[in-house]
């Protein structure tokens, strides 16, 4: 009975550590957004001495550069108090039961010897804005088509309506995991289907929440998101140009869609056996400890005869850091490994040229040759048909 007695108490003491580290990690992802304007300035300054430093006739030669960087200053106050709108409801977010971040976890936090936020969690900040822009906005228009519509159109074809199919769209679950601000789960909502998405980070989610539930009126918010790039720049005036989003009302979603966004770790949530008519994937797998692990999981919870549609990369977001686990594959590795977990591959195309939150008017481009594939989770012989095609 002690036993069962100290095995509980632990069990509790380890909830509520998890509980207080989650909390604690929500406070330094909010004050994160909170530092932004203050991080922003500070690189401001340094522009501004290293003018200084010039002679007269230099200075003479740039008479407009002091007039750019208060138009610049400018643009980051107003990015500042989108953040704060951003910022407003977020306590109620994500939390468990009634929980709300305390002032006493946010002084636990400036108390850290890694407050102020870290150059990581500022990148964060600013990588955010810029997904707005792909996600939200018309600038974002030809990044967003050239990954999200090879992959629409790759699970419409498979399982969209036709007069074979019965059933309705509705009845067909899709979940991108990984998916950012909401964009693709967005897209896939409004065609009917019952979608979920899934996002691990906390920047990405206070945004969506932002965007999906705030924002409902099309262009009714303005940034600046090109602000931080002081370098590659054509002419001056693109660093300070804006952008508008939302591009399309969240509102066009009916108010029945099956249509949810779920915070968390997607190899702790998804464990529920042949649930999913398709998994969608953008720019995720990469994303993986042990993408194994991940393809694993998917041919778990997917329904047989359902479809794993994946685009992307295979950058490997942990390889090289110390301390965490990370399992790099080829692609010709990573085939091998999605046969031999029971996939069949129907479809497969190299080089599709993607770009990742890219600014298009900078001197500098970067572009991914991506993988496109649709994977399927066959059906055992004699079982019921139900994946969709």
């Amino acid at each position: 009975m002690a036993d069962g007695m100290d095995q509980q108490t632990l069990a509790l003491q380890i909830q509520e550590q998890e509980e207080r580290e989650e909390r604690q990690h929500f406070a330094r992802v909010i004050n994160s957004f909170k530092y932004y304007k203050l991080h922003c300035l500070k690189r401001l300054q340094m522009s501004k001495v290293s003018y200084l430093q010039l002679n007269d006739q230099q200075k003479s030669r740039i008479p407009s550069y002091m007039d750019n960087l208060d138009t610049i200053q400018t643009c980051v106050i107003h990015n500042y108090e989108v953040i704060k709108l951003m910022l407003q409801d977020c306590q109620y977010m994500f939390l468990n039961k009634d929980e709300c971040i305390t002032d006493a976890d946010f002084e636990r936090v400036k108390k850290t010897d890694c407050a102020p936020p870290t150059a990581e969690e500022m990148n964060k900040v600013k990588t955010t804005l810029k997904q707005i822009v792909r996600d939200w906005s018309e600038d974002g228009r030809a990044e967003r088509e050239a990954c999200y519509q090879p992959v629409m159109h790759a699970v419409l074809t498979r399982l969209g309506l036709s007069p074979h199919r019965s059933r309705k769209p509705s009845e067909v679950k899709i979940l991108v995991p990984g998916a950012g601000l909401g964009r693709l789960v967005f897209e896939f909502a409004r065609l009917g289907y019952s979608c979920q998405g899934n996002e691990w980070s906390m920047h990405m989610l206070l945004a969506s929440n932002f965007i999906l539930n705030r924002c409902q009126e099309r262009q009714s918010m303005v940034i600046y998101p090109w602000v931080n790039q002081f370098t590659n720049n054509l002419a001056t005036k693109d660093q300070t140009r804006r952008s508008m989003f939302p591009d399309i009302s969240p509102l066009q979603i009916s108010s029945d869609a099956d249509f949810t966004m779920v915070a968390g770790d997607f190899t702790k949530i998804y464990t529920e056996p042949n649930t999913w008519n398709a998994i969608v994937t953008v720019f995720f797998l990469d994303t993986a400890h042990n993408i194994i692990e991940y393809l694993e999981i998917i041919y778990n919870i997917l329904i047989p005869g359902g479809y794993l549609v994946n685009l992307g990369p295979l950058l490997y977001h942990w390889e090289g850091m110390q301390k965490e686990m990370s399992v790099e594959l080829s692609y010709e590795e990573l085939r091998k490994v999605m046969l031999d977990i029971g996939f069949e591959i129907e479809k497969e195309e190299m080089n599709v040229r993607c770009s990742y939150t890219q600014n298009p008017l900078s001197l500098m481009q970067n572009f991914y040759n991506c993988v496109m594939f649709v994977a399927r989770k066959p059906i055992p012989r004699g079982a019921h048909h139900d994946g969709g095609s």
